[in-house]
Formats: C-alpha cells, sequence, structure tokens
C-alpha cells in the first residue's frame, strides 16, 4: 500500500509517505518554504497544506497523487468541539476545524488528480502514538503522548501490541502539560510553541524554589491523568515578554517547572508500568523533545528502554498518520530506518551549483580527512552531506561542526547562529567510545537524551559540558553512519579527542539548512571556516582572497 501522510492544523506542517509498510520520505515545509516551524498554529493558517514537502515525498518514490492508496491526515475533526453559531469564539477555534474537515479538498487542489475519498482522518493523539510505537525498534510496548493539544486532549497513553493501539487513558483539555510549559515560554520572552528548548536550557542555570507551590498546581490524577491550574508567572519573575535580560528569578522559575514536569512524567510512566507490563517505552509529543526530562524518565522510571520519535514534534505526526493507515490497511509496518528522510543530491548536482556560484572549491580525496584538518585547527566547518534529517535535530546530514576542546568555541558558535548565550552545543562520539566519555542511555543517536559527562573527560571537552555537567550526546555507529564516523576517527587521530561539537546548520530565526543553495548561502553570509558540500570543500581562505586579490 502505497499511503502519504499529512500534518497540517497546528504548526510543523509535514509530510510522509510509507510504500508497503516502509517509510521511504518524510520532509518538513519548512525546509522548502524557509519559513520557520512552517507557520503559527493559529486557526487562521489550518488550511495551510505542506505542498512542497508532499509533492517531493511523491516524486523520490516515483509516484503521482493518483497512484497512492490512502491519504493519512493527522487531526480528526469530529473529536473536536463543534463550532458553534460565532465563530469568532474561543480565538476563532472552531475555524480550525472547518478547515479540518475540508482538507480532503484542500488536497485535491494541492495534489492535481488525487481523490478526496482516499482521505482518512487519523486522531492526532494517535498519530503522535503510532509515530512512537510503529517507528521504535520494539514489537510491543508502552506508548506515552505529551503535547500542547489536539482535538480535545493533551495527553495519551496505552500499549501497542504491534497490531493494535490499546489507549488506556487520555487526559481531556483544557489541562495540559505542554500549554503549561508554552505559556511560561512566553512569559520568558521567547516564542510559544516554538523555543520550549531555551526553557529547558535556561532551567540548568536556576534552582526550583518555587517547586512546592507548583506541585500543589499541577497534581497527577489516580487515572493515570493530570490536573493543571493557570499560574501567574508574574508572581515569581517580570514578564519578558517586552525584551530585558534574564535574571536569577527567571532561571529559577524555569528550573522548578522543569522540574515539576519531571516529576509528574516519572508519576505517568510509573501508573503506565504497572497496567501493562510492558519493559519498553515509546514517546511522542511535543513534551518529547524535552531531553533533560527524558533522561530523567530513563534513570528513575520503571522501564527499562526508552525510545523517543526522533520527530517528537507535530511533523511527527505526519510519518504516525502514515503508519497507521499503513497498518490498518493490512500492511505490516516496519521500524523507521534512521532520521535521514529528506532530500539529498548527487556529486553532479552538487558541483553544477558550485559552478552557478563561481565560488572556488576543491575535491580532496577524502572530504572527511579534510574537514577533519580543519577541525584540529580550530576551524568552524559547515557540514552537508546526504539525505537531510528529519525532526529538528542536526545529526551529521546538516551540522555545523567545531573543536570540542576550546571552551570559547561554544561562544564562537551561538554568535555565528546569533543565539543566546546560555544555548548549549552538543558532542557528536563514536559509539564504541561514548560510554567511557558519557554516562547516559546507549545508544543515542537522536540527540534526545542528556548524558552526564565522565569527570576526567569534562576538563578536555569543554565546549560540550552544559553548566549543569551534561551533554546532549549524538551517538554515531561506523555500520549507520560511515561518513561521519571516518570524520570523527580523523579527528581524534589529530587531537587524541574522539568526539566533534555539532550543532544545526542555520542562523537564529532559520529553518536548518536543507539544499545546496541553503547552504551556499549561509557560508556565505556567517563567519564559517569551511563548508564540506558532499565530497567538495569550500576555504573562507580560498574565497577572501578571490575578493582581495594581491
Amino acid at each position: 500500500m502505497r499511503v502519504l501522510g499529512i500534518n497540517a492544523v497546528f504548526h510543523d506542517p509535514a509530510a510522509a509517505l510509507v510504500v508497503d509498510g516502509e517509510t521511504v520520505a518524510a520532509a518538513e515545509e519548512e525546509r522548502f518554504s524557509r519559513r520557520k516551524h512552517g507557520k503559527r498554529p493559529v486557526p487562521f493558517a489550518a488550511w495551510e497544506l505542506p505542498e512542497r514537502a508532499a509533492t517531493w515525498c511523491l516524486e523520490a518514490a516515483g509516484l503521482s497523487p493518483e497512484e497512492l492508496d490512502a491519504v493519512a491526515y493527522a487531526y480528526d475533526p469530529d473529536l473536536a468541539p463543534a463550532p458553534g453559531p460565532d465563530i469568532t469564539a474561543g480565538g476563532w477555534e472552531g475555524l480550525r476545524t472547518l478547515y479540518a474537515r475540508r482538507a480532503p479538498l484542500f488536497l485535491r487542489s494541492a495534489l492535481p488528480g488525487l481523490n478526496p475519498e482516499l482521505v482518512r482522518f487519523v486522531a492526532h493523539h494517535v498519530a503522535h502514538a503510532a509515530s512512537a510505537a510503529l517507528a521504535s525498534p520494539y514489537d510491543s510496548c508502552a506508548v506515552m503522548v505529551l503535547d500542547g493539544r489536539g482535538e480535545s486532549a493533551s495527553y495519551l497513553a496505552g500499549r501497542d501490541t504491534g497490531e493494535r493501539l490499546e489507549v488506556l487513558t487520555l487526559q481531556p483539555l483544557p489541562h495540559s502539560l505542554g500549554l503549561l510549559y508554552e505559556s511560561l515560554t512566553e512569559h520568558l520572552g521567547f516564542l510559544r510553541s516554538s523555543d520550549e528548548y531555551k526553557v529547558m536550557a535556561l532551567a540548568s542555570y536556576g534552582s526550583p524554589a518555587f517547586l512546592e507551590e507548583l506541585r500543589r498546581r499541577i497534581r497527577v490524577t489516580p487515572e493515570g491523568g493530570f490536573e493543571t491550574t493557570p499560574v501567574d508567572w508574574a508572581r515569581y519573575a517580570p514578564s519578558l515578554r517586552g525584551g530585558g535580560g534574564w535574571t536569577r528569578e527567571h532561571a529559577d522559575l524555569a528550573a522548578s517547572v522543569q522540574r515539576r514536569l519531571e516529576e509528574v512524567i516519572l508519576d505517568l510512566a510509573y501508573w503506565l508500568h504497572e497496567r501493562t507490563g510492558e519493559r519498553r517505552l515509546a514517546l511522542a509529543g511535543g513534551v518529547a523533545l524535552n531531553c533533560v526530562a527524558n533522561s530523567r524518565l530513563w534513570r528513575q522510571g520503571p522501564f527499562e528502554e526508552v525510545w523517543v520519535q526522533p520527530a517528537a514534534g507535530d511533523a511527527g505526526t505526519a510519518l504516525g498518520a502514515a503508519m497507521h493507515v499503513s497498518r490498518e490497511l493490512g500492511d505490516q509496518v516496519k521500524p523507521m530506518p534512521g532520521a535521514d528522510l529528506g532530500r539529498s543530491w548527487t556529486d553532479e548536482e552538487l558541483e553544477e551549483a558550485l559552478r552557478r556560484a563561481r565560488l572556488p572549491y576543491e575535491r580532496p580525496q577524502d572530504i572527511a580527512e579534510a574537514a577533519a584538518g580543519v577541525l584540529a585547527d580550530d576551524g568552524i566547518v559547515a557540514w552537508f552531506q546526504g539525505r537531510s534529517e528529519w525532526g529538528p535535530r542536526a545529526l551529521g546530514h546538516r551540522s555545523l561542526l567545531a573543536h570540542p576542546g576550546r571552551r570559547a568555541n561554544l561562544e564562537r558558535l551561538n554568535d555565528i547562529k546569533g543565539r543566546e548565550q546560555f544555548r548549549p552545543v552538543a558532542p557528536m562520539v563514536l559509539l564504541e567510545r561514548a560510554k567511557e566519555i558519557f554516562d547516559g542511555p546507549l545508544p543515542s543517536p537522536y540527540m534526545l537524551f542528556t548524558h552526564r559527562v565522565r569527570k576526567d573527560w569534562a576538563q578536555h571537552i569543554p565546549a560540550v559540558v552544559h553548566v549543569d555537567g551534561t551533554a546532549r550526546i549524538q551517538t554515531v555507529a561506523p555500520d549507520e553512519e560511515p561518513l561521519v564516523a571516518r570524520l570523527l576517527e580523523a579527528f581524534e587521530r589529530r587531537t587524541g579527542l574522539p568526539v566533534v561539537v555539532n550543532t544545526s546548520l542555520n542562523t537564529a530565526g532559520r529553518p536548518m539548512v536543507d539544499s545546496p543553495r541553503d547552504a551556499l548561502e549561509c557560508f556565505g553570509s556567517a563567519p564559517v571556516d569551511a563548508l564540506a558540500l558532499g565530497p567538495f570543500l569550500l576555504r573562507r581562505a580560498a574565497l577572501a582572497d578571490r575578493c582581495n586579490p594581491a
């Protein structure tokens, strides 16, 4: 069966294609439109579809819309509150439902030739659950979905047997851990439904001074759910929505909410484990991108193994919806093959892009060795290789790389990207070396857990050690990522360090680089020393010599 999955109703519009149970392609619309998150999560934007991502997914598989067996739309308007007589009520929320009902017709316009009767609505949290359980390597597992909201719920817990999803509890709105965290994000001057990871990073600079009061406002229930009451954040720290720098009060507030989130997730996990008896847990939903909470769940929770969907946010529901419908149609759905599910270019196409740009470049015998040489000399390398990543993490395909032994490289990278200086960067490490350097769940290929940096190593890789002594690592298996593995080996031969700094190849407010054009624009505008574009290497020095001939 050929099933196209679509996420569109809130934010992070995306498309994914599953053919005969195998994930063939997945991409977010932001990578094509160059608009961060694709759109804002307002009802007026609910009609906007991931047209370019969907078209590319079909092209990648050599399919036309007429050849699809189903389109899985990750939202079920029948589960949302019915629009009342006043469409403006509740911030025009009823408009979202009306747009969702018309999605089959919108899709017919976006994908000419598509039969709108093939469109199937999949409940938002069911799509999230499928993106976790069916994409994971587990035959059966417990599953938790935590996010801001779906049609009328904010949390799903259950068990996937491999044959079907058994839903054990749904948390009705308005109670929502995700929305609570979003509101704090906005209070701290960040963009809600976008910058929640900044709150997580800021929390490391504070202490949970307001935890006891938050425990009274955020409570678990005997039915495996929770209750949240509105919080007046200004009681604890003044709003930064108008600008201004954060203080210790703001960091303490972030730390208090982060700690309470972790506690509630642990309580929910124990409830779920008791009722399923499963040893393994799969996570999805935007809250599952909170790698600090994930790590505490792994360390202190009841499950032996924890797997997190690399596109845990709403983009991942496109893949989950496609997997769910594929299973309904009788296919045996296979686990994700990896996160490199996006676009790629041949060496010939990359070289043609360089020729059109009229930039000086070279083709070294081994791009991994050449890039390692730049890194060893303390240069910053923009790394563009293979298929782009699915999800918000750069995993060695669209990355900025640096030397981890230079503490100043953290500030240097944040300056290049235009980010806040409290933001950490991540280490890449060979899987076989990870245990001696980091303490945490292994393997960790998707950068979704924080690991403690062992004391005897922290002084050697200060650029990747966060203020709390942890690092959000990515492990690299040579059989899965041979080119990145060669880069790490070459860097270690030169420096004695088996770790390289890895952060996303983009600048603040921009989506991750996806195409060669994006990469060249980023290289041209940011003070990066070299660009490894496939097998080709561009050096800043060569470009400067060309612009300023002697």
